[in-house]
């Protein structure tokens, strides 16, 4: 203490001897303790070797007290250095912290993909099944033997090639040049994009167990057109089916039991008439 002035010694005394601020933060055994200390160290002539350590002992009472206060604070729950993460909730965004099934990311993301498998089921029960058509006269199935294309041109003459179809276990053919009409009548550039998608998983793909026999030519031109595909994609592949059933099917058709009883019973209804 030599190299301090006799007024600076007393000026430090006084300051000490005062009741420190930040002893209210501590509890009151804890804070008398200190105090007692405090006027013990002044009145020896080391006390001033002892100040630092009090004045930092203090300094980490006082940042220990704020971290628990700011920790009680906290909601429950929370992790630390996560702030305002748990108020997100299922608002949080794909880059929050915990990558939950409720991040609403997630949850769009699954609401689309139930949006266009919605879709995609409607389109598909859109696509031709049965035709409604009356019932056929005695000269409309005369002509279906005159030509193939008197045959197509009519629901019920189609309907009746597709019972014959199914017995020889080949109605994909007739499926899906039915769904090629359908697709050449759509104008929306969203719809003949999901119907040609459609109508290629079911009768072009090689894994559909409803696939058509086409060249490698035609398959050939519909990939590459996958890419953009219009009503026309599939003109080329529809003129080959056409052409199988004509000279494959047709000619069975004509002398199937189908063709030969629904003839006989318009027969015999004229007949009567």
């Amino acid at each position: 203490m030599s190299w301090l002035s006799q007024d600076d010694q007393e000026s430090l005394q006084e300051y000490f001897s005062r009741p420190s601020m930040w002893t209210q933060f501590l509890p009151l055994s804890r804070a008398e303790r200190y105090n007692t200390n405090t006027h013990q160290t002044t009145e020896s002539e080391e006390e001033p070797q002892a100040v630092p350590n009090v004045e930092l002992m203090g300094s980490e009472r006082m940042e220990m007290r704020k971290r628990q206060t700011a920790a009680a604070q906290e909601p429950p729950g929370s992790v630390p250095g996560q702030h305002g993460a748990g108020s997100r909730g299922s608002n949080a965004c794909c880059f929050c912290w915990c990558c939950c099934c409720s991040c609403s990311c997630l949850t769009v993301r699954n609401q689309e993909d139930q949006r266009l498998t919605r879709a995609s089921h409607e389109l598909r029960t859109d696509l031709p099944t049965w035709e409604e058509s009356p019932t056929p006269t005695l000269e409309e199935v005369n002509a279906w033997a005159q030509s193939f294309d008197n045959l197509m041109v009519t629901p019920a003459g189609r309907n009746a090639f597709r019972e014959f179809l199914r017995t020889e276990f080949s109605e994909e053919n007739m499926l899906f040049w039915m769904a090629c009409e359908e697709l050449k009548k759509e104008a929306n550039k969203n719809i003949i994009e999901e119907k040609a998608r459609i109508i290629y998983e079911d009768y072009i793909s090689i894994l559909s167990p409803k696939e058509v026999s086409l060249d490698s030519r035609v398959r050939e031109v519909i990939n590459r057109n996958m890419v953009e595909p219009s009503q026309h994609i599939f003109d080329d592949a529809q003129l080959q089916i056409y052409t199988l059933m004509h000279r494959d099917s047709y000619p069975r058709f004509m002398n199937s039991a189908v063709y030969k009883d629904l003839l006989q019973s318009l027969s015999e209804k004229t007949v009567e008439a």
